[in-house]
Order: structure tokens, then C-alpha cells, then sequence
């Protein structure tokens, strides 16, 4: 009887601990979800606040970093290759493999940036290299022709350098900040369009001095497709 009661302690304790190793291991290996506060919806809340200092190891590569200035970005091809103010930028090139994704392709150009000699340009840095998905969002140009003509418009496009509170004060951020957490991937570097590039990229606590808009997002009623006589 003892013996049998032996056995089976030791499978209850080796079920134990499967159970346990088993847990740490996925709980550990779960990439950092966005889940929202819901405490008070009156704050805006960064989802993962620590992706502003994800590129900070490069920020004083990119004070020391020379201006191309044959080579720069503008905030007008940057918002061109988008649908809508806010969308994801579509894909300006050619994708081989339409099941290329995240880190088997885009990422090897888009984690880093550096420039690209086929297209003459700097390669736009991803705020988000975590989402390896990156098809999920981001489509392929169709600029030869429309599906269909319709009364869509683009949005305001916010004006840089007018959205401070004060004369001399930091500009607020005039976008949201889920997926945007990143600030020097944008905002600094030579693939940051020139009108937004940040003159102290050093300084990495980009929220200690600039904070969110607090215009709220309206709706924009029903979509209406213009129909042509």
C-alpha cells in the first residue's frame, strides 16, 4: 500500500510540476500585448511606454550624424504614402514573396534603416519591429488605376510647428501612440522626414516634454460612395 501510495505521489508531483514549468514557459514567451486601462478614460495612456527608449542606444549616433541633405525625406512624401492621415504606410516597391513577413524580409531593411542605392532614398525605420506580421497592415501600392471612384478624403493632415501651446514650447504630439511609441524611429536619422526630425535626438525621455493632444477624435458619420450620372 505504501509503495502504490509512493507511485502515485510522485506522478501527482511530477504533474505538478509539468503544470508549473509549462506556465513560466508560455507566460514568459507571450510577446507584450497592448491592454488598455480602462481605470479612467479621461487619461491617455501609452499602452507599452517603455518603446519610447527602444532606439535610444542610437540616439547619440544620430546627433553626430551628418545631414544628406540630396537625400532627405519630406512630410509630403511621408503622408503621399498613405491612404488617410494616420494609416499605415503602404509598400512604395515590388514584394517578391507574398508570404515574406516581419523578420524573414521586411525587417532586415525596416529594424535599422540605412540607405538603399536601387531607389536612392533612406529606408524608413519601423516604430513596431516587434509586430513581425507586418503584411497585416501594410499593402502594396495601386496607383495605376482605382477599384472604384468614390467621394473619399484623405483628413487634415496636422501643421508642423503649430500645434504648442505657447510660443517656445514643446510642440504636442498631434498623432495617437499605440504602435507610435517608438519616437526616434520617426523623429530622428537620416530616413526622419526633415520637417519633423527632432535637433536632440539625446535627450530619449521624449514624454518628460511633450504630451499628447488632447483633441478627441470625432465621428465621421456613415461612408457615402458618390455616385456618378
Amino acid at each position: 500500500m505504501r509503495k502504490r501510495l509512493g507511485i502515485i505521489s510522485l506522478f501527482v508531483i511530477l504533474f505538478i510540476a509539468f503544470i508549473t514549468i509549462w506556465n513560466y514557459s508560455y507566460q514568459t514567451g507571450k510577446e507584450d500585448a497592448y491592454i488598455p486601462v480602462k481605470k479612467d478614460k479621461t487619461i491617455p495612456v501609452i499602452p507599452l511606454e517603455k518603446g519610447v527608449f527602444k532606439r535610444s542606444e542610437h540616439a547619440l549616433d544620430y546627433s553626430k550624424m551628418p545631414v544628406d541633405e540630396t537625400h532627405q525625406r519630406s512630410i509630403e512624401t511621408y503622408h503621399k504614402n498613405r491612404a488617410f492621415y494616420g494609416a499605415p504606410p503602404s509598400i512604395p516597391h515590388e514584394v517578391k514573396n507574398e508570404r515574406n513577413m516581419g523578420d524573414n524580409s521586411c525587417l532586415k531593411c525596416h529594424e535599422n534603416g540605412g540607405y538603399v542605392e536601387k531607389f536612392e532614398a533612406y529606408t524608413p525605420v519601423t516604430p513596431h519591429p516587434e509586430m513581425v506580421n507586418c503584411r497585416q497592415c501594410h499593402v502594396p501600392q495601386k496607383s495605376k488605376s482605382l477599384f472604384v471612384a468614390n467621394s473619399f478624403k484623405k483628413g487634415t493632415i496636422p501643421a508642423v510647428g503649430n500645434n504648442n501651446a505657447l510660443l517656445g514650447s514643446p510642440p504636442a504630439i498631434p498623432h495617437q501612440l499605440q504602435m507610435r511609441e517608438n519616437c526616434l524611429s520617426c523623429h530622428a536619422g537620416p530616413s526622419a522626414p526633415k520637417e519633423i526630425r527632432v535637433s536632440h535626438p539625446e535627450r530619449v525621455n521624449c514624454r518628460q516634454c511633450h504630451v499628447p493632444s488632447n483633441k478627441v477624435t470625432g465621428d465621421i458619420g456613415s461612408f457615402i460612395r458618390k455616385i456618378e450620372n
